[in-house]
């Protein structure tokens, strides 16, 4: 236990996003006094520049879907366009509801927040603007930033920090980078009326995902016209009066009104006195053990920091593992090929566990199903595309499932579990899903995994 000196505490956390406050509000239900330093807000990139806006602003763009395609089914809707800022004013609404609602929790749960930017001096010690912080644990919580490899951002050229912050639709897009952050913007610009172009230097779109739902995600974007390009690097990005000129490897140029440095996040070290304490850092990612030890005893650290999948959930698990273990409770490590991915872009994507090709990487032979949406009633009466594809060992348990579709992020629970308690086909098979769901394509392929597909061909 620490002594009574004011400022000494059993845990001192170094910033209060999804890793930082998770942690230390299961701490002090566990007993535990806690001190959370941060020099921006209670909550963090995910909730203040990450995922809340963003997927509140995917919400206004499904809106304006809707209000296009209304009079294919008989409904009179029209699209007149989008005020950038009252769907600001909607974004920042339910940001600032959340917000509440967690400084009610850290207050209430008698945390410690210190305002103000953090470093750590020693092990056990953390400075902030000439008060030193100390704790019997500290953990490492500061998360990740916008990567931009090098490209000078300001004016028409950002990152998603100023994207999501825009006061108008561009007419024209350019956005480099077509994982997670650019499909989701390009889905969102799409939708409120912009002429969008990706671009990607790996052969696929979402190239991290199962290559059935790259594919799908193409072909969903070719009949949206947004255009894309992959397997090809940009080279310079120049700004000029009328916009600014993306200019690729190839020689072609893009003229354009906005760029989108969308190349995934970098973790949020350098300055922080981590080196110097003596914990080892890694291109600026804190490696830890399975118990998301560093290096140096009494030192933990959390989400985007530690490499693997850069996931708000995955920082908030991080974070409450590490309370229940420095509170002597032995919990079970957080593994991060059963944490559930989910991209909020239209149709979206949803993945848990393995890919085929890592499935067949790590198991040898597998056996895989793939069911359309075609055959599922629900995603016919919502217009969408789309499959499941769940993996298997060969014989075994399964290992991965992938989705693909408009709303099937809401499915992701049920798989979730099946790859977690390495669940079988014949097991989860005998579930009875409500019909008309989408929830329904998830049954079918176990159906069709365990040798008695009922709308399929196994």
């Amino acid at each position: 236990m620490p002594d009574d000196a004011p400022h000494s505490f059993d845990i001192v956390i170094l910033g209060a996003g999804s890793g930082g406050y998770a942690c230390a509000l299961r701490a002090v239900q566990l007993g535990k006094s806690v001190a959370m330093i941060e020099k921006a807000k209670v909550g963090g990139t995910c909730l203040h520049e990450g995922c809340i806006p963003t997927k509140a602003l995917l919400h206004a763009a499904d809106v304006a879907h809707v209000a296009r395609e209304g009079d294919s089914i008989g409904v009179h809707t029209s699209f007149d366009g989008v005020d950038m800022v009252k769907v600001n004013a909607y974004k920042q609404g339910v940001i600032d509801r959340l917000y509440k609602g967690l400084q009610g929790l850290v207050k209430s749960g008698g945390i410690t927040v210190v305002e103000g930017e953090g470093k750590l001096v020693d092990a056990k010690t953390v400075e902030v603007d000439g008060q030193r912080y100390t704790g019997t644990n500290v953990v490492l919580a500061t998360g990740s930033e916008p990567r931009t490899l090098g490209i000078e951002i300001g004016g028409r050229v950002m990152t998603s920090d100023q994207a999501l912050k825009l006061e108008e639709v561009p007419k024209r897009a350019v956005i480099i980078g077509g994982s997670v952050i650019g499909v989701e913007f390009a889905s969102v610009w799409n939708s409120f009326g912009a002429e969008v172009t990706i671009i990607e230097a790996l052969p696929t779109l979402v190239p991290l995902e199962d290559p059935v739902l790259s594919k799908g995600l193409e072909r969903a974007f070719r009949k949206r016209k947004i255009a894309f390009k992959t397997g090809v690097k940009f080279t310079g990005v120049e700004q000029n009066d009328n916009g600014a000129v993306v200019t690729l490897e190839n020689g072609d140029t893009i003229e354009t009104d906005v760029v989108l440095v969308a190349v995934g996040r970098g973790p949020r070290s350098a300055g922080m006195g981590f080196e110097e304490a003596g914990i080892t850092v890694e291109r600026g990612w804190v490696p830890t053990d399975e118990r998301l030890r560093t290096n140096v005893d009494g030192v933990y650290a959390v989400g985007d920091l530690v490499p693997g999948l850069q996931l708000a959930h995955r920082g908030f698990a991080h974070g409450i593992f590490v309370a229940e273990e420095i509170a002597g409770l032995n919990p079970r490590p957080i593994v991060d090929i059963n944490i559930p991915r989910v991209t909020y872009c239209e149709p979206e994507l949803a993945s848990v566990g393995l890919t085929e090709a890592q499935a067949k990487e790590k198991h040898g032979e597998v056996q895989t199903v793939e069911y359309n949406l075609g055959g599922n009633g629900k995603s016919q009466i919502l217009q969408t595309a789309g499959v499941v594809k769940v993996v298997r060992e060969k014989d075994g348990p399964i290992v991965g499932v992938h989705m693909l579709g408009s709303r099937m992020g809401e499915q992701i629970g049920e798989a979730t579990l099946w790859v977690g308690w390495e669940a079988y086909p014949d097991d989860v098979a005998e579930f009875i899903h409500a019909h008309p769901t989408q929830n329904e394509s998830l049954g079918e392929a176990a159906l069709a995994l365990a040798g008695k597909p009922l709308h399929s061909h196994a």
